[in-house]
């Protein structure tokens, strides 16, 4: 405790500004998607969305975050990450306003995907800045505080977006977001003089736009698959786009993603690690506020303080993950926490109509200390096995493989709602075939997140056979 404090002493203003820009962007796009997951029954209700339409409005804005991240980083290397941050969180407050005042589905999710490009831009270069101001030696503890601001995010938005949603109405969420941004937006000119850069360079067009249509062909087609006939040809055409975008990035001067990097087993393997966790773990809050207002009748303020376990849990847990991951390996301390996460998987895989509260209540303690183990650790082991110049494109990495594995992860589920439910809206479909749906989504993730334990300890063997 007190290195810690020493450490905290002796940064500068200019580190400290750095520092709480990075917790509160960190906060505000979880807070959203926390709190949105308490307003899907009424957007659907309001706007007479399907299950599988409202399914998009939280999936756009992933699917569009995670197409447009590997750029924004590209982007922010070459023109400055302070500056295409600001780029970012400027849109991004925009498009949450015209969010809040959409009047159809179609524009609503149109405008959800707008905002994750926005917000893509904030993701990619937010790490990249942290990770600049500090030294190697304490980037654990302050990636660790910034993942809290994260799980701070997740808590906070249960309880008030719940409060919002059954007060002021579902469009509040996106207004409150908005205000934010701009006070975000504010700040950063106010408080921080400087700039980053990596590798100058030049920007690659050409490959980063067949790269985003790659992903969201891939991601999207997966989302559309039962629901469209283009499905699966999108899904075919993204897996295309994206062996040729890595064969074109092997030989462009200047590219968007330095393939190289993945040749180390410890980038390589965190990020594959990331990919499949928040496929497994991701659409977890999405499906329980479902179950809870859907199946088990309670109202956006009680299923709120439900879901509020899980994220006060990670984090409470997140800064000491991070402190721990200075001291040992990076990767057993995530490996631990994804297999905390399968655990929980496998307990919500068995809740039914009338499951007694104390099993939504262990999932979920489980789920949290799982999260809590995983995420910062993890994000440490990527960050640290790229040089100061690569962190742009590291950071963008990381996050490309934590926004494809949230989008994914809805996608699944759209896949597996559309089995089940069709066309039809939550309140037409029932709890049986509600209930069902929710259990095949869980049951799928547990055999990802199986595999993503395998993954996670492959790349700690890795590292011990080069030591």
């Amino acid at each position: 405790m007190a290195s810690s404090a020493a450490e905290t002493a002796t940064w500068s203003r200019e580190q400290r500004a750095v520092l709480v820009v990075a917790c509160v962007s960190s906060f505000i796009t979880p807070y959203m998607a926390s709190a949105l997951n308490l307003a899907v029954p009424a957007i659907g209700r309001d706007l007479h969305l399907s299950a599988v339409a409202l399914n998009w409005v939280v999936g756009a804005y992933l699917v569009a975050a995670a197409a447009v991240l590997l750029p924004a980083g590209r982007l922010g290397d070459i023109f400055g990450r302070k500056r295409v941050f600001m780029w970012g969180i400027s849109l991004h407050a925009g498009f949450a306003l015209a969010c809040g005042l959409a009047r159809s589905g179609l524009a609503l999710v149109a405008l959800r995907g707008a905002q994750g490009a926005a917000a893509a831009l904030i993701f990619a270069t937010a790490p990249a800045i942290l990770t600049s101001a500090f030294p190697l030696a304490q980037r654990g503890r302050v990636l660790g505080l910034s993942t809290a601001s994260v799980y701070l995010g997740l808590s906070a938005g249960p309880v008030l977006g719940g409060l919002q949603t059954h007060y002021w109405g579902w469009r509040s969420v996106f207004v409150v977001v908005a205000l934010a941004s701009v006070g975000l937006a504010a700040g950063v000119v106010a408080a921080i003089p400087d700039e980053w850069r990596g590798d100058r360079g030049r920007f690659d067009p050409g490959g980063s736009a067949l790269y985003a249509a790659s992903v969201a062909g891939l991601v999207g087609g997966v989302s559309a698959w039962r629901a469209v006939v283009w499905g699966p040809w999108a899904v075919l055409a993204g897996a295309v786009g994206l062996t040729a975008f890595v064969a074109r990035e092997t030989r462009a001067p200047f590219p968007s993603l330095k393939v190289s990097l993945f040749r180390n087993p410890g980038f390589a393997f965190s990020n594959l690690a990331a990919l499949i966790h928040y496929s497994a773990t991701f659409a977890v809050g999405y499906l329980l506020s479902i179950y809870l207002q859907g199946v088990r009748g309670l109202d956006a303020r009680q299923a709120g303080l439900v879901l509020l376990v899980q994220p006060i849990l990670m984090a409470a847990l997140s800064p000491a993950a991070g402190r721990l991951s200075d001291r040992v390996q990076p990767r057993l301390v995530a490996s631990a926490g994804m297999a905390l996460s399968l655990v929980a998987l496998v307990v919500l895989a068995r809740l039914g109509p009338t499951s007694a509260s104390w099993m939504v209540g262990l999932g979920l303690v489980l789920m949290g200390v799982g999260f809590g183990l995983f995420s910062s650790p993890n994000t440490n082991a990527v960050m640290s096995a790229v040089g100061a110049s690569d962190l742009g494109v590291a950071a963008a990495a990381l996050g490309t493989a934590r926004m494809v594995g949230q989008a994914m992860s809805m996608a699944l589920v759209a896949v597996i709602f559309q089995g089940f439910l069709g066309g039809k809206t939550l309140a037409a479909a029932g709890s049986g075939p509600l209930v069902a749906a929710m259990r095949g989504s869980f049951w799928l993730f547990v055999a990802l997140c199986g595999v993503g334990i395998v993954a996670s300890l492959a790349r700690s063997s890795l590292d011990r056979q080069d030591a």
